[in-house]
């Protein structure tokens, strides 16, 4: 029986995406290894978010090929797949010779069952790719445009998890409130192909790339279907957007006690200047409303956020920005990381990279420091 090794790189999204691989290869008769020095093929599932991450995924790869030539042992099938796949074939075989075959993380779909090694919380996808314009941000050339699971597939998924004796949830998309209301979008790679003569003003808004609910949106009747199973005690959701926090949303939070009351609301820059520059839909001020909304309606709301520092062109007042931001807020745990430059997306091409690491790192410190002063040591994984 042939041995598969499945190595994850970044957040939870990715977790559950592992899961599903594992599925999938059970499903043929593998099993699964902890060892890959014993695996006859390896997928790595990849994270493109930062530089860092696909520098450890380039490292796996160097240890795997020092390991074959100093043991003499058969080289296994190295299967690349995740977020690095932003990078057409020819610079991914270029950039790392040791991979054997490219595999689309939309190609390994819902058809077998996850195989989840936590018995007490289950990851449950609702949407894969995303259809927002943050001009920063390598999502959508990695894992596509946003696509929506039928909301009677992920209720019969989270029937069949109440069964196995699952009590919690975590439901997962890279825009969760928008739910089911994702146009059919524009090709990014499409829009951003011409790399000479890139024109910013082609960018579209964000919302432009989502319909608008005609009632009750369809994230929250899935929030209402799913808290109708009796065993489900416990509902989580990552991530939201600032700008399509519908008021329906928190008056469901507000009057479910099976949501959790810790809410991941990405703000990435407390600055205005800044957030145009990202393209992110939304100002300081309709952030901090958004928020104040929340607490007015779940007073024992925990909120939890996305930050970046170091963003081209961020001064020491679009700085200041962000940690009066912060400090207004109070978040319970902020992901603080520096602005890294993502070869493909509209900021590459839009701005040099002109705050220094130096610069990078001292904010980076400062404002981790701040936010996450009394939370250092329990921070979720998040996407």
């Amino acid at each position: 029986m042939p041995a598969v090794f499945i190595k994850t790189f970044g957040c939870q999204a990715n977790k559950s995406d592992s899961e599903r691989l594992l599925g999938d290869y059970l499903a043929r008769g593998f099993f699964e290894t902890q060892n890959w020095r014993e695996a006859d093929e390896i997928v790595l599932n990849t994270c493109s978010v930062r530089q860092s991450a696909e520098d450890r995924v380039r490292g796996f790869l160097i240890n795997l090929d020092k390991y074959v030539k100093e043991t003499g042992k058969k080289k296994p099938k190295v299967i690349l797949t995740g977020c690095m796949l932003h990078f057409n074939e020819n610079e991914l075989r270029t950039l790392l010779p040791e991979i054997d075959e490219i595999l689309p993380i939309s190609e390994v779909g819902f058809n077998q069952v996850a195989i989840r090694k936590d018995k007490k919380n289950a990851l449950v996808p609702i949407s894969t790719g995303c259809n927002s314009f943050c001009t920063y941000c390598i999502v959508p050339f990695s894992r596509g445009r946003e696509r929506s699971r039928p909301l009677e597939e992920i209720v019969s998924e989270v029937h069949s998890l109440a069964r196995e004796g699952y009590k919690s949830v975590t439901l997962l998309g890279q825009n969760v409130n928008s739910f089911g209301l994702e146009k059919s979008g524009i090709a990014l790679r499409k829009l951003y192909m011409d790399k000479d003569n890139f024109n910013p003003s082609v960018i579209p808004s964000n919302q432009s790339q989502y319909q608008k609910p005609q009632d009750t949106p369809p994230f929250v009747t899935l929030l209402k279907k799913i808290s109708d199973i009796p065993e489900i005690e416990k509902i989580t959701f990552f991530t939201s957007n600032p700008w399509d926090f519908w008021d329906e949303l928190i008056d469901e939070i507000s009057t479910n006690k099976k949501i959790d009351r810790f809410i991941h609301l990405p703000v990435q820059s407390g600055s205005n200047d800044i957030l145009k520059r990202m393209n992110r839909g939304y100002t300081r001020e309709s952030y901090l409303s958004v928020i104040n909304k929340i607490r007015a309606k779940v007073p024992d709301v925990i909120f939890g956020t996305d930050i970046i520092v170091g963003f081209p062109g961020e001064t020491d007042k679009d700085f200041n920005d962000t940690l009066e931001l912060v400090k207004e807020v109070g978040f319970k745990v902020a992901f603080v990381a520096r602005y890294s430059p993502r070869p493909g997306t509209a900021s590459f091409r839009l701005y040099p990279d002109d705050i220094s690491a130096k610069v990078k790192k001292e904010r980076w410190e400062i404002l981790d420091k701040i936010a996450n002063k009394d939370n250092l040591s329990n921070r979720p994984l998040i996407p």
